[in-house]
Parts: C-alpha cells; structure tokens; sequence
C-alpha cells in the first residue's frame, strides 16, 4: 500500500502531469482538497474510487483514511491543489506516515505562480532587473518569521510572487511601496487556468482599489516586481555578440 501526494496543477487538467493523471484514474481512494482543485480535475478520478474532501477534515481524520486504507491493502492519491511543496502542509501528513511505517512518493504539479506568469505572458526574470523570484506570503493567521516579513524581503526588490494574501492586500501594498514605488508593475490573478479566471493588471499603488472592485478577496495570487513591464535589457544568451560554449561571437 502506497500514499500518492499528487499535484494538481493549477487548474486546468490539461496542465497535470502525465503520471498525475494516470493515478487519478487509477485511484482506489482519493482524498482531495476541496474547493481548491477544479471540477475538471475532479472529473478524472476514477468513477469507482473512494472520495473524501479534506476541506472538512482534520489531520488525524485524513491519517484515519491511509490507515484503514492500508489495511484492506488500497492505494491512495492525496490531491492536493497547485505544488504540494508549497503551502501544501504535507510535511505533517509525511511525519505521521512516516511513523506509521506506511510508504509514499510525491508527483509534483504546476504551482500557481507559474500559471499565473503564463496567463500574464511575463517572464519573472529578467536581466539587470530581476534575477530572483521569491515565493511568500503576508503576516495573518499564520505568523511568518520577522526576517521574513514583506517590508524585509521588498529590500531585494526582487520579483514577488504572494501567496494567501489578497484578503490583506491593504497590508501588503503599505508593506512595499516604499522600497517598489507606487508606480510598480504588480497583478492578482485568480482562479489561473480555471473557466472563471481573473486577472488585474495594474501598479503598486493602485492594487488595493483594484482587487476591491474586483470582487478578489481569496484564492488568487499577487504578483509585484519591474520584470511584469518586460523591460528593455535583453539576456546575451542569444545576443550575436556574445560567445559562449556552442557559438562563437559574430558567427552564425
């Protein structure tokens, strides 16, 4: 008996991996994480398969589940939205496993900053501008460590990618405009590669105002930094004028 954490991407179930949908068809018993997996991906679990929505349940009742699954000798996918080594609380769920002597493996998915880049069709990176992407999200409920509170991390000017936290918008805007500037690129997308997908472009300044007459409060993901403008310095990995190991500088 084996444990599958599996990703679900991000939505759109064209957009999972080829093993991912494999054992979704295959599965004897899925647990899944409720409202954020799309009902598309849903569809693809196999018709007989045992179904529990995780969205109600608590840790030790989704340990319930793999233990009786073990016992009458079934595998089980545990579905969980976008990547699962991102916010997605499986290191507790490995723990228990882990102590319970119950094999797993993790398929990854596709992380919703990644849909979201594809849906905004911006590069995170970009030379002199950006080289690094960072993945967070703001102070609530969940308390983040302080050296890794927004107003910190905006030091790096880096590209940001924020997770959980457009219900605090307000906060995350107050956080970084002073190292971004008003005048910022930033986006929420939500719901990426779902039928009801929004997107807001607009800056800095103006994120708050835009996510409110947007109606996005929850299940979307901001995104803030200069590399959203596709700004005009160029990478040199194709620039004629630079060498490098498979060609030569000026040399088709």
């Amino acid at each position: 008996m084996k444990v599958h954490f599996v990703g679900a991407g991000p939505g759109d179930p064209e957009l999972l991996t080829c093993k991912a949908a494999r054992l979704l068809r295959e599965a004897q018993v899925c647990i899944f994480a409720g409202s954020l997996v799309s009902p598309e991906v849903l569809a693809l679990i196999g018709a007989n398969a045992e179904r529990h929505d995780s969205s109600s349940m608590s840790l030790s009742e989704i340990i319930a589940v793999y233990v009786e699954a073990r016992s009458r000798g079934l595998d089980v996918v545990r579905l969980h939205s976008g990547e699962p080594s991102i916010y997605g609380a499986i290191a507790e769920q490995m723990d228990e496993l882990d102590r319970l002597g119950i094999e797993y493996d993790i398929v990854p998915g596709i992380s919703s900053f990644q849909a979201a880049a594809s849906v905004l069709r911006s590069e995170l990176t970009s030379p002199e501008v950006s080289q690094t992407v960072i993945l967070t999200r703001a102070h609530g409920r969940t308390p983040l460590p302080p050296s890794q509170e927004l107003a910190r991390l905006a030091v790096a000017r880096a590209t940001l990618c924020i997770f959980l936290s457009t219900g605090s918008v307000e906060d995350v805007v107050s956080a970084l405009v002073p190292q971004y500037g008003v005048a910022c690129p930033a986006a929420i997308v939500y719901h990426a590669t779902w039928p009801d997908q929004k997107v807001v472009r607009t800056r800095l300044g103006d994120l708050a105002a835009a996510a409110r007459t947007a109606g996005l409060r929850k299940t979307a993901i901001i995104l803030v930094g200069e590399a959203l403008a596709r700004p005009a310095a160029r990478s040199r990995l194709y620039d004629a004028a630079f060498s490098h190991e498979y060609r030569r500088a000026g040399q088709p």
